[in-house]
């Protein structure tokens, strides 16, 4: 079932995103995860512990989450399927996991923004990035927009997809819990270094797959664009990746880079301290609202492909049974 499953959700998601009036009645998963994130960290991650004593305390709580998630959704999973069509409330479930509407309108609103003007493109852009707004120009707006995109191509629709197909309902649920934590907890700060080591590296795992399936995505979308080049994509994303600190973001972000001929990364700014990154891609630097935009459109043409690969896999499991 999750074969079908899988592209009906990414259709629904794309149509009907999550709304904020669902947001402010009932909440989201996101919210649910963090609210248990953060209780389990308020009693358990003290300030007075060992290192060992806090990576142990965040390998249980982070084994409560999941089994809670995991009980959870298995529960819903089996009970849905004992009832008639199941297979449309599986379906409507599955979306919220799911971020291609949200994001989209996140970044394209940074890009309306920026086009009015650089406080209000650095505004917009501080709701979707970790780095300091201000140290900012309209180039710095502008690529970290994108590479937000790039990045959240991955872990925001591709991974929850790829778990979704995988292990159904608990899989997608799952995935995002421990995405959550990683968000939360998996920082390298003096307070989480040990406490958030288990949602880090096991964020990490679950990633590592989909990361790299994202740059293959992202290189087919280019044959559906004009002036965007597929082999640069490829070849960026084999080059770069490396380079980022993390297993996994380089990915998305090398490929797009590559596709669109930008240089993504470089020095940024956290917290009022610089930090010195690796740059991705060797292309136009200098980047403004019209170049959030293409990407944009290449973000989209990876999602049609990635659309068509379910689809692909639902008639092959068809045809197979």
């Amino acid at each position: 079932m999750e074969a079908f499953v899988a592209p009906l959700a990414l259709l629904m998601e794309r149509w009907l995103g999550y709304s904020q009036e669902l947001v402010a009645r009932i909440g989201h998963p996101v919210i649910w995860y963090g609210k248990l994130i953060s209780a389990l960290e308020a009693r358990t991650n003290r300030p007075e512990r060992t290192s060992e004593q806090r990576r142990l305390a965040g390998l249980v709580s982070l084994a409560v989450l999941l089994v809670v998630t995991l009980v959870v959704a298995a529960a819903i999973q089996i009970a849905l399927r004992q009832l008639p069509g199941s297979f449309v409330l599986e379906v409507l479930l599955a979306t919220p996991f799911l971020a291609q509407k949200e994001l989209a309108r996140s970044v394209e609103r940074v890009a309306e923004a920026l086009r009015s003007s650089l406080a209000a493109g650095r505004e917009a852009v501080s709701h979707i990035v970790g780095r300091d707004p201000e140290a900012l120009d309209e180039a710095g707006v502008a690529r970290a927009a994108i590479e937000t995109l790039a990045e959240s191509t991955s872990d925001g629709v591709v991974a929850p997809w790829f778990w979704l197909v995988l292990l159904g309902l608990p899989g997608i649920a799952l995935y995002k819990a421990i995405n959550t934590a990683d968000s939360m907890i998996g920082h390298r700060n003096e307070r989480y270094r040990d406490y958030g080591l288990a949602a880090a590296k096991l964020d990490d795992l679950v990633n590592w797959l989909p990361a790299r399936f994202t740059a293959v995505l992202v290189t087919a979308g280019c044959f559906f664009m004009p002036q965007v080049s597929p082999s640069a994509a490829w070849a960026t994303a084999r080059r770069d990746a490396r380079k980022h600190d993390s297993p996994n973001a380089g990915w998305p972000e090398a490929a797009f880079a590559g596709a669109l001929g930008f240089q993504l990364g470089g020095p940024r700014s956290y917290e009022g301290e610089l930090v010195d990154l690796p740059a991705f891609g060797q292309g136009k630097r200098k980047l403004g609202s019209s170049d959030i935009l293409w990407a944009l459109l290449l973000y989209r043409k990876t999602l049609h492909v990635l659309l068509g690969v379910s689809v692909a896999l639902a008639v092959i499991w068809w045809v197979g049974t």
